[in-house]
């Protein structure tokens, strides 16, 4: 794939999908559409951008591939276990009812282990937790609470499992309960305008495929984003290099507390609110 086969796509993929893949590290991206695109029946990249217009089956197939939805509950357990003892009743210490984000929540595994743990520490308290996707395909999976696979669940307890899970055909779901507790709506990172003053901000394993530039960019909008001493919860391997530049400071791997000495940054402007589906998705 040539530069401008690449850069015509790019246009092709923003109009159809409104996936702005400039945002993306390039060399990595160019790569995955090539083999993506050279397993289809095309046989240039103008051949497959036809296919696309006529085939929205197609579409939706490369917005999942471009998603990159791999989850699973309580991914990274010593993350988690660290949330749990330090980071939650620390928060909660302070307000009572947190209003948690999970940005790029995929499938809502992440969101969902929230609600779990918080069911644990404080049952008698109301929290509010969004989680939200640029995949509408995952954010159903989500809002109906699964399915989920037997490797979805394999790092909860068996005791867990039992009390927040039902076992089906198709494979495991959430219970109504804990659906309910957790929001699902649809949000572009990249274009869409942030809420304020959550107290947790959920990001794992996104922000590593972006340039540094948007990257920085997305830091900026969740210090806006969080209240003071608010937390953002990164993915293992996104280390932020230099987080008192952009108000952080890290308190464990992968968990950065929002300073409250440094003036608010700029932020990615967009068009509309994140589109709350509710507790009760339909899409």
């Amino acid at each position: 794939m040539d530069d401008l086969e690449y850069s015509y796509l790019k246009h092709k993929i923003l109009k159809l999908t409104d996936i702005d893949l400039d945002a993306y590290k390039s060399r990595q991206m160019r790569r995955r559409l090539e083999g993506y695109v050279n397993k289809s029946s095309a046989t240039d990249i103008a051949g497959y951008c036809r296919m696309l217009d006529q085939n929205p089956e197609m579409v939706i197939e490369l917005m999942d591939y471009l998603a990159i939805n791999v989850s699973e509950f309580f991914r990274d357990l010593p993350s988690f276990e660290y949330l749990k003892k330090t980071v939650l009743p620390e928060l909660l210490s302070r307000n009572r009812r947190l209003n948690i984000w999970s940005t790029a929540c995929s499938c809502g595994h992440e969101a969902y282990s929230i609600a779990i743990m918080l069911e644990d520490i404080c049952p008698q308290h109301r929290h509010r937790i969004l989680a939200t996707d640029i995949d509408r395909k995952a954010l159903e999976q989500a809002g109906n609470g699964g399915p989920y696979s037997q490797s979805d669940v394999r790092n909860i307890d068996r005791h867990t499992l039992a009390r927040f899970f039902v076992k089906e055909e198709d494979g495991y779901r959430v219970t109504d309960f804990i659906r309910r507790k957790v929001e699902i709506g649809h949000h572009n990172l990249l274009k869409d305008p942030f809420e304020y003053s959550f107290d947790l901000i959920v990001c794992r394993n996104v922000i590593i495929y972006f340039s540094n530039s948007v990257r920085d960019k997305l830091y900026a909008n969740f210090y806006r984003s969080l209240r003071a001493g608010g937390m953002l919860f990164v993915g293992g391997s996104e280390v932020i290099l230099h987080p008192d530049d952009l108000g952080f400071s890290m308190k464990h791997p992968s968990f950065y507390s929002k300073s409250c000495l440094r003036p608010e940054p700029a932020t990615i402007e967009g068009a509309a609110l994140p589109d709350v589906i509710s507790k009760e998705v339909r899409i």
